[in-house]
């Protein structure tokens, strides 16, 4: 049935809202496909649910053609089963949580909660196994959803793209043995390929951090976009990963057994890696070349916040020309610490340095194997003390030596100083070596679509999901995790489909295969229109027919360039010759076809695009 717009819940804007900070939030909403409802969440319209609808059943066709099966769970979902595998705890405030009725009133209107609005659907997937599988025989299964899910994001931004509500396709594979695990991850990442194919949208599977989901490995699948908030790498010869997942190629171990003692100068005023070294340079210059930042230790004190809101102090040794990045720290450093949890980590704050005095900010040095007597005080702080991959057994450096305006030259790791834990934490830079030894690598920006994962047994042993093997003995069963951003993927689409003047929908998802306007003040042009909206959906078409008698042609013209249907096709001045105007919405370029014509054409266009 043809769409007219005379009829259609539509109201097109001219103007940005002023809340859009990206394309797809701008034109999504000025096109009318989404309106704000609060911050981070959207109602859908008619044409925005069109196109969500198009995007799911491409997720939803390759997923049914690897075999895996299309379940339902409620978004609302009781606390039990997330407090078994511990992540009530450790989402911390990153969920929406709520009591019912029945729960306990802590304050007038003020329930203990007892139920949440799922983040995602682990939990119930595996319990749903448990609950109908006992057997290996019953195995290997995959098993898939397309849900709205909840996250309560802190700074809700970018539209689609970074939301408290969202729709993600999420599926699970359940195997007995780890050959079968494997075959279903690589189903699983063939099928996240086909789907990118088929949307036309170049995303590529990157290495990535297993994070708190743990698992033996994982991939994201990431759009390169400048605006995207994840950063990854790739090198000449094929390597590539998110910077969580880099791993460094750190120098060869130096021998130190003819290294001179580490000296303590009075550095006074140089509480920063440039003004220690220009006084390196000026006063305690060396011999074959001029010191530099990377001759520096920098410590850089950190705090890793816990779900519930605790402050653990941290520090982490990098060279100096080289900074922090604390979402690298994230990825790690919870583990390395034996912090559970979906941990954040952030510069110390003064709060933090008066909760241990032993921290000289700017003079800040590792706990030493020097003579105390040359500090006056013991130097060691105490602190767990993490060091970057680049500071190896023999390393020399000039670092602080834990008393205002004092720095050590020549320290030795390894000889005078140790380290807890090493860490990946700095800022991957262009040109840094691939861990792989295939070259440089270079840094893109880029928006993360999907993530799979190969679980392991953490939640189907936690949950208590086994089944008997084929010798009869109960058998914990292998998981698999793949996460698919449905309405990010939308967003997505936007950002690598518009141009100035609106929205190019690819053919696969748009709202409609034709954008039929009319335009003129005859009768016998919204006749001829009427017409062809019937004969091209006869056809088999969609078509979205512009039939507002009072519209003005610069009105409708710009309308369907922003709402992006792939195809315009006017019916207007040309009809008196017996044409129609055919628009590619993408080049731009026009062509006059016979109305008599325009039905073939169109139909042969169509499945060209397609």
């Amino acid at each position: 049935m043809t769409t007219r717009l005379s009829h259609l819940f539509l109201r097109t804007l001219r103007d940005n809202p002023v809340d859009a900070e990206v394309a797809s939030h701008r034109l999504l909403v000025r096109a009318g496909y989404i309106r704000r409802a609060a911050p981070g969440i959207y109602s859908w319209l008619p044409l925005g649910l069109t196109v969500l609808r198009r995007l799911e059943q491409i997720v939803r066709e390759e997923m049914n053609a690897i075999g895996a099966q299309e379940v339902h769970f409620p978004a609302l979902l009781p606390k039990e089963p997330y407090e078994i595998s511990g992540r009530w705890k450790t989402y911390g405030d990153g969920i929406f949580v709520l009591g019912d009725r029945k729960s306990e009133e802590v304050e007038p209107r003020v329930r203990r909660p007892n139920y949440l609005l799922a983040p995602t659907h682990e939990e119930m997937f595996t319990l749903l196994v448990k609950d109908l599988y006992s057997s290996y025989k019953d195995l290997p299964v995959n098993l898939y959803q397309i849900q709205t899910k909840y996250r309560d994001e802190a700074r809700p931004r970018a539209g689609l793209l970074r939301g408290r509500e969202f729709v993600m396709k999420d599926s699970y594979s359940f195997c007995v043995t780890d050959e079968d695990q494997h075959a279903a991850y690589e189903a699983h990442r063939a099928a996240y390929v086909r789907i990118f194919d088929r949307l036309g949208l170049p995303a590529v599977p990157v290495a990535a951090d297993n994070g708190t989901m743990g698992g033996s490995a994982s991939e994201e699948f990431l759009f390169p976009c400048d605006i995207g908030e994840d950063t990854f790498v790739e090198s000449p010869g094929g390597y590539r990963a998110n910077v969580e997942a880099v791993t460094s190629v750190p120098p060869e171990p130096e021998a130190y057994d003819d290294a001179p003692a580490a000296v303590v100068h009075h550095t006074p005023g140089t509480d920063t890696i440039q003004t220690l070294v220009d006084a390196a340079n000026a006063h305690h210059p060396r011999q074959d070349r001029p010191w530099t930042a990377a001759d520096t230790l920098k410590n850089v004190v950190v705090v890793v916040v816990t779900p519930d809101g605790e402050r653990h102090v941290a520090i982490i040794a990098v060279p100096g020309d080289r900074d922090v990045d604390f979402k690298r720290a994230e990825a790690t450093i919870g583990s390395t610490l034996g912090i559970e949890g979906e941990i954040s980590v952030e510069a110390a704050e003064s709060e933090d340095f008066a909760r241990h005095p032993g921290l000289v900010a700017g003079y800040i040095g590792p706990g030493m194997s020097l003579d105390a007597a040359h500090l006056g005080k013991d130097s060691a702080t105490g602190i767990p003390y993490l060091a970057d991959p680049r500071i190896v057994s023999g390393s020399r450096w000039i670092t602080g030596a834990n008393q205002s305006d004092y720095h050590v030259f020549g320290l030795v790791a390894g000889r005078d100083f140790t380290w807890d834990a090493p860490i990946e934490s700095v800022v991957v830079q262009d040109g840094d070596p691939a861990p792989d030894g295939s070259g440089p690598l270079s840094t893109r920006r880029g928006i993360e679509l999907g993530h799979i994962f190969m679980l392991g047994r953490y939640f189907s042993e936690v949950l208590g999901l086994k089944v008997l093997d084929e010798n009869g003995k109960q058998s914990t069963v292998a998981m698999g995790s793949y996460g698919f951003g449905v309405t990010r993927a939308l967003a997505a689409l936007v950002e690598a489909n518009h141009d100035d003047r609106g929205i190019i929908w690819p053919a696969a998802v748009a709202p409609a295969d034709i954008h039929l306007v009319a335009t003129g003040k005859g009768s016998e042009v919204f006749e001829a229109a009427e017409e062809l909206a019937q004969q091209l959906e006869a056809a088999g078409l969609s078509v979205i027919y512009d039939d507002r008698p009072k519209a003005s042609p610069g009105v409708k013209f710009g309308d369907a360039e922003l709402v992006g249907v792939p195809t315009i096709v006017v019916v207007g001045r040309g009809l008196a010759d017996g044409n129609v105007e055919v628009k590619d919405r993408r080049s731009g370029q026009a062509e006059n076809v016979t109305l008599t014509g325009a039905v073939a054409h169109l139909v042969e266009r169509a499945a060209t695009l397609r």
